[in-house]
């Protein structure tokens, strides 16, 4: 009875420290709590303004009074914020850190901000600064302004700086402190920004002294003996070469590999035979024959020790600056991530964890499946030498050696015989297993475990990836982490039944990408027939989103939007085909590479290339829908899009040869399969049967070369997705999602005769010179510049066009640009107007 009451007393209070830890979760409660916070610091901000003028009329009632005559309503004092205002003030300021301690006004503040959801900050990153610069603050001005101390009320370091300043001279003296001073406000400069090492790397090459002699040089007016005392250029005697020394050169000696002992991992077990006799090692034939690896020695490097030559007169040759590559007027590289400097990555404890995952081996099962194995080979006369199983999360892999003479045909005949014995959901053979001489038998396990999104987002192997665009998927029968880079992909097919897994496989290659990826890095478009696969990931739009320039929704369900869209990004395809071309690069790594290092002119052209991921889920709905209008761009994209930097992933839940053509798997060689029903549409898929043989439940086949790999897809439920998406849009995001180049189909011109030319747009006469300009008609460049809608921008098109600025659409290119110059431009105008 005891022992029902105190497990029923435990129950309530962990009931009670759950409610109080809800209160305090609570968004409405964080309000309140900043709210507070912003009035104290504003009503501390007022006494602290008040001390200094009635400071030294409030000190003496202040220090001599008690509490009761500070309490009573004629205490005297003249503080704004009354006797608690200036006992607060007088604490802070005097006796703790003088004037400083307005640094603790302005943290109180901006953590109210925080809670209040006003503003997003690093809070911590706050606390440290607003720390650090008041005990800075404080010594300094209780080190400098230390005769200041006797001769007024106010004490600009309060008592803190005074009693650390008097300490530290007292260690290394007056020059100590200030060397101190100095460095440690340097420090905290460097903390707070890179470019102050930028700034003092300058200030001590002295560089603004070059550039000031240069400007003299070129205006004829340098002195002889400026030149001559600080730059390396004043006049010298001619002086004889010195010899050269031969150079040393010595042999590399080559390390010897040592290789290491083969050791199985924790989750394979061997199997007793029970009986069976293991064949004997085999007798060394003879003694090996020892192998010796030589190095090869480079050619010896030709002596560079020459006879001296006599003395000549010194010979100098200038030659003429080139100015083929571009260098940017920074030595710093240029940072893509700069704009959202602050942005932090999704951290792991957002995901679920589940306390099942990891794998347990059940050996009474075990020994059970192998005595069903070894029996009905038996019973078909097949005798085996050894069985090894390894034990997955979902799935267990017998490998089994025959003995001689035995047929591999004969075993993968029996793949219906061995699962009726095991009475399992689904049997598959790898007869043989490659790079093994192994037969392969996988069967379910009865208890399957769950692969849990944050046991693969959290492994040190994705954490640790050096991957262009990491994509994890899940783990193999091995237990390990199985990650794929979808640069070299480049492209991937999904497909498989209704409900195997699909939509949580496209959410598990999303997420591992948002969690290795900078906004500035990546960007998705995202395409949903089904209007609610990808709708959670709207709210990442001004981040990781891609969309039309007059689109409403990032999230692409419209078909007529999605054909403008694959078109638009065909001709976002062709513009960085351009870029490469002219940056003489031939991928968007090489090419992001030098503009980073500041090597292309932006006013070029040139621009970080983020990588664009484009998702369509229901790819079969579309193919119904618009049939070749998504296709061929499809199949464009799949083709030329690699190295821009574009890469595709399809989904499709009808695998059938009108909706996976052999134009879309010849250019998608990476595959994903789910359980089918049929082996017909395995063979679709896959090109082999196996897929109508998995368990379902993501569990699936990923095909990238010659086998495919068994994988229990990661689980990664709407909740946790919502979780990941909810923290990235917390944060500062750009303006605007990412723009892709308008589109304008070959029928979408329109009739001009109903633009009115007499009520021309405000903007009309700076768009037409914009335009000319630049010598580019593009509706996007107007939208851009004048920062206007879509809309607005098609009508100031439209006038310049039956103004005969511009000429009519041309499909995907940019309109033609009739007006040569601005001169050309002002007669159209002045004949218009």
């Amino acid at each position: 009875m005891a022992k029902k009451n105190s497990i029923k007393d435990t129950e309530q209070t962990l009931s009670l420290f759950g409610k109080i830890r809800a209160i305090f979760k609570n968004e409405t409660i964080h309000f309140v709590i900043g709210l507070i916070l912003v009035i104290f610091s504003v009503y501390l901000l007022l006494a602290f303004s008040s001390f200094f003028f009635t400071g030294a009329a409030d000190q003496s009632i202040i220090d001599s009074g008690s509490a009761q005559e500070l309490a009573s309503t004629n205490n005297g004092v003249k503080n704004y914020a009354g006797s608690r205002g200036a006992q607060l003030a007088s604490y802070l300021i005097n006796d703790c850190f003088g004037i400083s301690s307005f640094f603790i006004l302005v943290f109180l503040a901006v953590a109210g901000l925080k809670l209040m959801r006003v503003r997003v900050v690093r809070l911590w990153k706050w606390f440290i600064g607003c720390s650090l610069l008041l005990v800075w603050f404080s010594v300094f001005f209780g080190f400098a302004f230390v005769e200041q101390y006797k001769d007024s009320f106010l004490y600009l370091g309060g008592m803190h700086g005074y009693n650390v300043s008097n300490w530290l001279v007292s260690q290394v003296g007056v020059p100590g402190v200030w060397m101190i001073l100095l460095v440690t406000a340097i420090c905290f400069l460097i903390y707070v920004s890179a470019r102050t090492v930028i700034w003092l790397r300058r200030l001590f090459s002295l560089s603004f002294l070059k550039r000031k002699q240069k400007e003299e040089e070129e205006k004829g007016e340098t002195p002889e003996e400026f030149t001559d005392s600080w730059t390396a250029k004043g006049k010298k005697k001619p002086a004889s070469a010195p010899d050269v020394a031969e150079a040393d050169t010595k042999e590399e000696e080559t390390p010897i590999e040592v290789p290491e002992p083969v050791i199985e991992p924790e989750n394979e077990i061997t199997l007793d035979l029970g009986g069976i006799t293991e064949p004997q090692p085999a007798k060394p034939s003879g003694e090996e024959v020892s192998m010796i690896i030589g190095t090869p020695v480079s050619d010896p490097a030709p002596s560079l020790h020459e006879k001296p030559a006599a003395v000549e007169p010194t010979f100098e040759i200038e030659a003429a600056e080139e100015d083929d590559e571009y260098k940017g007027p920074e030595k710093e590289p240029y940072n893509p991530r700069l704009d959202l400097e602050n942005y932090r990555y999704p951290t792991v404890d957002l995901m679920k964890h589940y306390d099942n995952a990891e794998p347990t081996i059940d050996m009474a099962e075990q020994n059970a499946n192998k005595d069903k194995i070894i029996n009905t080979l038996r019973s078909f006369g097949i005798e085996i030498s050894t069985i090894k199983a390894t034990v997955g999360p979902t799935v267990t892999l017998y490998e089994i050696t025959p003995e001689q003479g035995v047929r591999i045909s004969k075993i993968r005949g029996l793949e219906d015989d061995i699962a009726l014995s095991l009475s399992a959901l689904g049997i598959r053979i790898i007869a043989p297993i490659p790079g093994k001489g192994t037969i392969g038998i996988e069967v379910p396990n009865s208890n399957p475990k769950i692969v849990s999104g944050q046991s693969i987002i959290g492994s040190k192997k994705f954490q640790e990836s050096t991957y262009d665009l990491p994509v994890a998927l899940g783990k193999t029968i091995t237990n390990e982490v199985f990650m794929v880079d979808l640069c070299k992909m480049p492209h991937m097919l999904v497909a498989g039944a209704t409900g195997q897994g699909k939509s949580v496989g496209l959410n598990a290659i999303i997420t591992s990408l948002l969690y290795k990826k900078h906004p500035a890095e990546l960007k998705f478009v995202l395409v949903d027939p089904k209007k609610v696969e990808f709708s959670i990931y709207s709210v990442i739009e001004h981040h990781f989103l891609a969309k039309l320039p007059d689109g409403e929704d990032a999230i692409i369900t419209d078909v007529t939007k999605v054909v403008q869209t694959l078109n638009s990004i065909c001709i976002e395809m062709d513009t960085r085909y351009d870029l490469l071309k002219a940056a003489h690069v031939r991928n968007i790594k090489e090419y992001n590479e030098k503009f980073i290092n500041r090597q292309l002119n932006p006013e070029k052209g040139h621009k970080f290339m983020p990588y664009i991921v484009v998702v369509i889920d229901e790819f079969g709905d579309l193919i119904m829908t618009a049939g070749k209008e998504v296709e061929l761009p499809i199949a464009r994209i799949a083709q030329l899009a690699r190295a821009v930097g574009i890469h595709m992933i399809i989904a499709t839940q009808r695998p059938t040869t009108n909706i996976i053509t052999g134009t879309i798997k010849a250019n998608f060689p990476a595959r994903i399969a789910f359980r089918v029903s049929a082996m017909i549409d395995s063979r679709t898929i896959l090109d082999r049967p196996g897929a109508n043989q998995l368990i379902g439940r993501g569990d699936m086949l990923f095909l990238q070369g010659a086998d495919p790999v068994r994988v229990q897809c990661a689980f990664i439920d709407t909740p946790e997705v919502a979780e990941i998406t909810k923290f990235i849009a917390k944060q500062q995001g750009y303006p605007t999602a990412f723009y892709l180049p308008e589109y304008v189909s070959e029928d979408g011109g329109g009739d001009l005769g109903d633009v009115d030319m007499g009520r021309l747009d405000p903007l009309f006469e700076d768009a037409a010179r914009l335009i000319v300009i630049h010598q580019q008609g593009s509706t996007s460049l107007i939208q851009r510049k004048f920062a206007i809608g879509y809309n607005r921008a098609g009508r100031l098109m439209d006038q310049l066009e039956k103004a005969g600025i511009v000429g009519p659409a041309q499909g995907s290119k940019a309109r033609e640009v009739l007006c040569v110059d601005e001169n050309d431009l002002q007669m159209r105008l002045n004949n218009l107007l």
